[in-house]
């Protein structure tokens, strides 16, 4: 299997390509086509592989979700012309990512046990365990790096520094709750718990839009709902569905991103193992069998279907 790693794609109008850590993004006018590449990033890292069919399972889940949720929020997706891209509305992306937590994992929980006991403004109690439900969902954002890290920053950050206004920013904390209880319901049809996950919202003519990813392994934290009662009160790993498990196996090898630091060598079982887990998790969220579309010359391909849709759709 081929991974797709790299397009440098010229649309006939196009005005920008931005690469992004795993998505090459074209504007065309008044549109963007948003390619799910096979990069993967962990703790803000490009790794040198990439992950065959990892944009796809992206992409479709992303595209999936946007559906089942736009009767809470407007959406910036038009059409998903390419099984690894989607077309949709150029916005003004607000400069900050809307992280949600309802479970201490991952970053929280690592923070919590570096001795913090508030997160972006939002308290945590003592005595808390790794993967336990908190009392209730929390927003924890995050400023939206062009390079490097992201930062934890608070709502009061936010609104003082002009990154959001008061209002709008109401609004996306309003969106964030909704969208994620809407995850949450739709994760529990299908056996899994979502812990945790991050949106993005741009404006567009004053209006707000739900942007980018929402609801996959890269941008989420997945596990699975039966056992988890056990395997927390024995203090054990949950059985997991998201990028966590490349971050556990990169910290694993010693590399957590820092200055230094050297990324591990990512053999094919590995890579392989990559891919089998980002299959899974497309089949267990969607309840769809994954169907593989890299038999082919996949970036011709995407490129002949963004032309196809720009020729019946002018910008």
């Amino acid at each position: 299997m081929k991974a797709i790693t790299h397009t440098d794609f010229h649309f006939p109008g196009q005005t920008a390509r931005y690469v992004g850590k795993v998505r090459d993004v074209y504007t065309v006018g008044r549109y963007i086509a948003l390619v799910a590449t096979d990069r993967i990033s962990a703790f803000d890292v490009v790794l040198p592989r990439g992950i065959p069919c990892k944009g796809q399972v992206l992409n479709q889940i992303a595209s999936k979700f946007l559906d089942l949720t736009a009767d809470i929020v407007p959406n910036w997706k038009i059409a998903e012309v390419d099984p690894c891209t989607t077309v949709g509305i150029l916005c003004e992306p607000f400069k900050v990512e809307m992280v949600v937590r309802g479970y201490l994992a991952g970053h929280a929980w690592r923070e919590y046990k570096a001795g913090k006991r508030s997160l972006c403004g939002e308290p945590l109690a003592e005595g808390l365990r790794e993967n336990e439900k908190l009392p209730r969902p929390i927003i924890t954002p995050t400023t939206k790096a062009a390079e490097g890290h992201d930062e934890d920053i608070s709502r009061e950050e936010i609104i003082a520094s002009g990154l959001v206004s008061a209002e709008d920013y109401a609004q996306l904390e309003k969106y964030t709750l909704a969208l994620f209880a809407r995850g949450q319901e739709l994760a529990a049809q299908r056996g899994l718990i979502l812990m945790d996950t991050k949106y993005e919202f741009g404006k567009k003519d004053g209006k707000i839009y739900l942007m980018d990813e929402i609801h996959t392994p890269d941008s989420s934290r997945y596990i699975y709902a039966e056992g988890y009662e056990e395997r927390l009160a024995r203090g054990e790993r949950q059985k997991q569905l998201s990028k966590e498990f490349v971050r556990e196996w990169l910290m694993a090898e010693g590399f957590q991103g820092q200055a230094g630091q050297k990324v591990p060598e990512m053999t094919d079982a590995v890579v392989e193992g990559i891919t089998d887990r980002y299959v899974e998790l497309y089949e267990h969220i969607t309840g769809e069998k994954f169907v593989r579309h890299d038999d082919e010359d996949v970036a011709a391909r995407i490129e002949r279907n963004i032309l196809k849709f720009l020729e019946a759709n002018p910008a």
